[in-house]
C-alpha cells in the first residue's frame, strides 16, 4: 500500500460521524427531490404546456427562494447559538412538502410546492453548514465539505436513476413516481432527529444578539466579502439544470432517458467533489477553482456547439465535474474566512447572493432560449464564466490568505 492510498484511508476516517450522518441525510433527500426535479421541467412543458422561459422563471424563483430563507436562518442559528434544530425544521418541511406534487393540478400548485420545497431547503443550508464546519477539524474542513457534498450528490444521481426505472415500469405516469420519491424524503428527516449530534459551544465563544447589525457584519472580513463576489459572478455562469434536462429534449431524446442527463452530471459531481475536497487542504484552494470555472467554460461551448448525444454527454459529464471543483470549495472558502460565531450568517449571506444570482441568471438563459435558442444559452454561459476567471486572477493572493479558526 502506498502512503498516498494509506493516507487517504486515514482521512475517510478521521472525518467525524457527525459529518457522514448528515451526508446520509443530504443523499436520502437529494434522491427524493431528484426524483421530482428530473421530471418536473418535461412535466410542465409536454403536459401542463408551459414555456421554456416560465420554467427558468420557476426555478429562479425556487432557487432564490431557498437563497433569502438561507440569510435569515443562518443567522438565527448564530442567535440562538444552535444549528440542529433549524437544520431538522427544513428537511421536515420539505419532506411533508413532497406529497403536493403528485396531487397538483396545475402549474400554480407546482409553483407553490416548488417555492414550499425549497424554503425548506432553505431553513437547513446555512446551518447545516455552519454545523459540518463547527464539527469538521480545520485540518480535514475542505474533506469534510467535499465528503458531505459527494454523499448529497450522489442521491441526486440515484434520484433521477430511480425516476427512470418508475417511469419505464409505470408507462410514463409521472404521478407514481411522484408518490414515490415522498418515502426517502421521510427517511432523510428522521436520520437528521436520531442521528445527528450538536457539538457543544466551545467555551468563551462571543455570543451573537443582533447578526445583521453593522458591527457585526463588519466582523465579515474583505477576504470573506470577495468569496462571495467571485460566487455571484460564476452563478450567473451556472443557471439551473433544468436547462441540461431542456437541452437532452432539444435534440430528441426519448421522454424516459432525458433524468440520464442528471444521472450522468451527478456522477461527474460526485466522484469528484470528495477527492477535490481532500486536495484541497494539502493545496491552494483557489487554483483548484480556477480549474473548476475552465471546466464550466468547456461544458457551455460543448453544449452550445457539438451536436448530438455525444456533444450533450461530454458537456454533462464537464458540467457535472465543474460542480465536482467548485461547490465544496466555495463553502469551505466560506468557513475559512468567517468567525466561527458568525458562520450561520456568513453562510447565509452567501447563499442570498449567489440565489439571487442564480434568479438572473436562469431568467436570462430561459429567455435566450425562447428567442436564440439552446445555442445563445450555453455561449451566455460560457461568457459568464470567462468574466468570473478574469475577475478572480488580479484578487487569488488575496483569497489564499485562509483564516484557520
Amino acid at each position: 500500500m502506498t502512503v498516498s492510498t494509506s493516507r487517504r484511508r486515514a482521512i475517510w476516517r478521521e472525518i467525524p460521524v457527525g459529518v457522514w450522518a448528515l451526508g446520509f441525510v443530504s443523499l436520502l433527500m437529494d434522491v427524493s427531490s431528484e426524483m421530482i426535479h428530473a421530471l418536473l421541467p418535461v412535466y410542465m412543458v409536454t403536459v401542463l404546456g408551459t414555456s421554456a422561459l416560465t420554467v427558468g422563471v420557476i426555478e429562479g424563483i425556487a432557487e432564490a427562494s431557498a437563497s433569502i430563507t438561507k440569510v435569515f436562518s443562518g443567522a438565527l442559528s448564530d442567535w440562538l447559538g444552535k444549528r440542529k434544530f433549524l437544520a431538522a425544521l427544513g428537511y421536515g418541511l420539505a419532506a411533508f412538502t413532497k406529497p403536493i406534487f403528485p396531487l397538483a393540478p396545475s402549474v400554480g400548485w407546482l409553483i407553490a410546492a416548488r417555492f414550499i420545497d425549497r424554503v425548506g431547503k432553505g431553513i437547513r443550508g446555512a446551518p447545516r453548514d455552519a454545523l459540518v464546519a463547527d464539527i469538521s477539524p480545520v485540518h480535514l474542513r475542505g474533506a469534510s465539505f467535499g465528503l458531505r457534498q459527494s454523499l448529497d450528490t450522489i442521491g441526486a444521481f440515484l434520484g433521477p436513476l430511480l425516476a427512470i426505472g418508475l417511469m419505464w415500469l409505470t408507462g410514463n405516469h409521472f404521478s407514481a413516481v411522484f408518490w414515490v420519491a415522498v418515502i426517502p424524503g421521510f427517511l432523510s428527516f428522521i436520520l437528521i432527529l436520531v442521528a445527528v449530534r450538536e457539538p457543544k459551544r466551545p467555551e468563551g465563544l462571543r455570543r451573537i444578539r443582533m447578526p445583521f447589525s453593522r458591527s457585526e457584519l463588519g466582523r465579515l472580513s474583505a477576504t470573506y466579502w470577495r468569496v462571495v463576489a467571485v460566487a455571484a459572478v460564476f452563478t450567473l455562469a451556472r443557471f439551473s439544470e433544468a436547462f441540461l434536462v431542456l437541452r437532452a429534449q432539444s435534440i430528441g431524446l426519448p421522454l424516459m432517458l432525458v433524468p440520464v442527463v442528471l444521472v450522468v452530471m451527478n456522477i461527474a459531481y460526485a466522484v469528484s467533489a470528495y477527492p477535490v475536497g481532500a486536495m484541497s487542504d494539502r493545496m491552494d484552494r483557489v487554483t483548484i477553482l480556477i480549474l473548476g470555472l475552465l471546466l464550466l467554460l468547456a461544458a457551455d461551448l460543448v453544449l452550445a456547439f457539438l451536436p448530438g448525444v455525444i456533444g450533450l454527454a461530454l458537456g454533462v459529464v464537464l458540467w457535472g465535474l465543474h460542480m465536482g471543483f467548485t461547490q465544496g470549495l466555495l463553502a469551505a472558502l466560506i468557513a475559512d474566512t468567517a468567525p466561527p460565531e458568525l458562520r450561520g450568517t456568513a453562510f447565509g449571506m452567501f447563499n442570498l447572493i449567489t440565489g439571487l444570482a442564480l434568479l438572473i441568471a436562469s431568467v436570462i438563459a430561459g429567455a435566450l432560449w425562447d428567442v436564440i435558442g439552446p445555442g445563445g444559452t450555453f455561449v451566455a454561459g460560457a461568457l459568464f464564466a470567462v468574466l468570473t476567471v478574469v475577475g478572480l486572477l488580479p484578487i487569488r493572493g488575496r483569497l489564499d490568505d485562509r483564516a484557520r479558526s
